[in-house]
């Protein structure tokens, strides 16, 4: 399971505080660069926000001659006139509005399509040590909430931005060509806007970073509990109200920090809406000095014009100010998406990648030394030789490193030292998608995904016919087995392909390398842990590919270790001993004590089926 799993309640630590991304020119670029393909859009969108926000205050400035023009002098022609007016005005905003945020709402989806495919190709690239290294729960949420979340600064956010700017500036200026001393005294309110804004926004990305680490928790408990094969363990130990109360106990964190943010985010709010009280008591205290004692060429019509114009100015103002607290989220937010793809691919082509146009099929390990880390050392000076057409049988105790030599051959590791050949070539030279293609690989846990049979073979070979497909199943012994289904090929195999039994996903996995036509086989304990019938199938689909195709076995069974040409012994990550069965269990070593604990059993069972046979 996760470590996250198991941190519960655990808060911020400092150098987790000291995290808070800095917004630099490079950053600010790099999300500018998201919108570029959209440019066009963007500017319809500028064009339509200014000519809207500029639309929107002419209904508050027809309000003073609504009030001085229609009612205190009783003109209802003139009232008639300019209620329509400003209705008309109204409406066209709105429509204008509405084209905007269709424009708004398009440029947003298409941004996030982008920016997933992208993560999604940069995933696809990435080694095998990145996830069996990354929280699984961490990657789905960088693909799915962090992406989502980054959608409203990429547009909603920066679309306020503008459209609250030309408001503020409008109405400023409309208040200035009023009455400028009206427009000061009611301006004068906003810079305690700002005094709140810092202690909430350091508050609100505290929070909201702690609310990510237990979403990614939650992913990583979903991902493990409610997988087949952790659910099965939750199961098989009883663990079902362990694993409850470990989700509710983060579910119920997770609950107060949302609480938390939502409360900070609404005092801030209450703060600013009071002090917005204050600018229009002002106004209309000063304006009515102004007209009563003064004798003021103010009127009426002029104080309320000012109340609704700061009024229209104190919401930008608002906006604004809530926005430098939420920009803080967006950062966050897009830094870490930024994380990701920053991280080295680690497995990719070199400059001038090498096809080769005449395919042997030999294989050499000159010199191999491997590790995941480097305080312990997994294989040390591998040195052998697989000529085209022939095959090699690697046994060994369990950490011996046999996986991992063949997890080599292309390139889901690369070597530390020494090199891999194929046909003479380094692998890293080769280009990787034809490497990949030249090999097959039949492993312990056959992996199919939740579709029909035929689709799933379909995977190795899209191109292949239905002849093709029944071929390659004979000669996997599947075809039978498929044939008695009601559904025949489009049965269903169901979640990771529990539907069906060990030896058949076994078979399906040999009949889908076979479609695939590869130039080697590598079969990784294909017939580990399958009863006697299963073994049997599959060993008689085995031989036959062995005596064909150059082939690496990895098998604890002697049946398919003797149908190789060359056994290789490994142990500790060095091959101690080499050569054919009889000559390895005189020389009484490794794989002496391989056979008497593992092998002898499946021979005398061999000699026996022979005798029957024979009767």
């Amino acid at each position: 399971m996760s470590q996250r799993g198991f941190r519960g309640n655990r808060y911020l630590t400092e150098e987790e505080k000291a995290a808070k991304p800095k917004v630099t020119k490079e950053l600010l670029f790099r999300i500018a660069g998201y919108l570029k393909p959209y440019a066009k859009q963007m500017i319809l969108v500028l064009l339509l926000i200014a000519f809207s926000s500029m639309l929107s205050l002419y209904p508050s400035i027809i309000t003073g001659r609504i009030i001085d023009e229609g009612l205190i002098k009783q003109d209802m022609g003139m009232l008639i006139k300019l209620i329509l007016l400003s209705l008309f005005v109204t409406i066209g905003a709105q429509l204008i509005n509405v084209l905007q945020s269709y424009l708004n709402s398009w440029i947003a989806q298409h941004i996030t399509f982008d920016m997933r495919n992208q993560m999604f190709k940069h995933l696809q690239s990435m080694s095998h040590r990145f996830f069996t290294t990354n929280n699984q729960g961490d990657i789905i949420t960088r693909m799915t909430s962090d992406i989502s979340g980054v959608q409203s600064i990429m547009t909603n956010t920066l679309v306020s931005i503008l459209s609250n700017s030309i408001t503020l500036v409008t109405a400023l200026a409309a208040m200035f060509q009023k009455n400028a001393l009206l427009a000061v005294i009611g301006i004068i309110i906003v810079p305690l806007f700002t005094l709140p804004t810092k202690a909430v926004g350091k508050t609100r990305w505290e929070i909201t970073n702690e609310a990510q680490q237990c979403h990614d928790e939650i992913n990583g408990i979903l991902n493990e509990t409610l997988s087949v094969s952790g659910q099965l363990l939750v199961k098989l130990f009883n663990k079902e109200e362990r694993e409850y109360h470990r989700y509710e106990s983060i579910n119920r964190k997770m609950v107060q920090l949302n609480i938390k943010e939502s409360m900070a985010g609404r005092w801030f709010r209450l703060v600013l809406s009071t002090f917005a009280t204050i600018g229009p008591m002002l106004i209309y205290l000063v304006g009515g000095i102004l007209m009563m004692k003064y004798d003021s060429s103010l009127t009426v019509g002029d104080i309320t014009v000012l109340v609704a114009l700061l009024g229209k100015m104190y919401q930008p103002v608002n906006s604004l100010l809530n926005f430098s607290v939420d920009w803080i989220r967006s950062m966050s937010l897009f830094q870490r998406i930024f994380d990701y793809f920053d991280m080295e691919v680690e497995i990719k082509n070199c400059d001038h990648p090498v096809i080769l146009d005449d395919v042997q099929g030999s294989i050499e390990f000159k010199d191999v030394c491997f590790h995941y880390n480097p305080d312990r050392q997994i294989l040390k000076n591998i040195n052998f030789t697989l000529s085209p057409g022939k095959s090699i049988a690697i046994v060994g105790p369990s950490g011996s490193g046999k996986s991992t030599i063949i997890n080599l051959i292309p390139r889901i590791y690369d070597v530390i030292s020494g090199e891999v050949l194929f046909d003479g070539v380094d692998v890293r030279k080769l280009d990787l998608s034809f490497l990949r293609d030249q090999i097959g690989l039949v492993s312990q846990e056959t992996y199919l995904f939740n579709g029909t049979i035929k689709e799933n073979l379909l995977y190795a070979n899209e191109k292949a016919t239905d002849d093709m497909i029944i071929e390659a199943c004979k000669k996997a012994n599947i075809h039978d087995f498929i044939s008695k289904q009601p559904e025949g090929y489009n049965t269903m195999v169901g979640n990771r392909g529990l539907k069906l039994s060990g030896g058949e996903k076994q078979r399906l996995s040999i009949a889908r390398v076979l479609l695939k036509d590869p130039t080697i086989l590598i079969f990784d304990e294909a017939t580990s842990s399958l009863d006697s019938i299963s073994e049997d199938l599959i060993q008689s689909a085995i031989d036959p590919l062995i005596s064909s195709k150059t082939s690496i076995i990895i098998a604890h069974r002697l049946s398919t270790v003797l149908a190789a040409d060359e056994i290789l012994v490994l142990k500790e990550g060095q091959i101690v001993e080499r050569g054919q069965h009889q000559q390895l269990v005189e020389l009484n070593g490794t794989y002496t004590e391989l056979y008497e604990t593992q092998f002898k059993r499946a021979l005398e069972k061999i000699e026996m089926k022979s005798e029957e046979t024979m009767i």
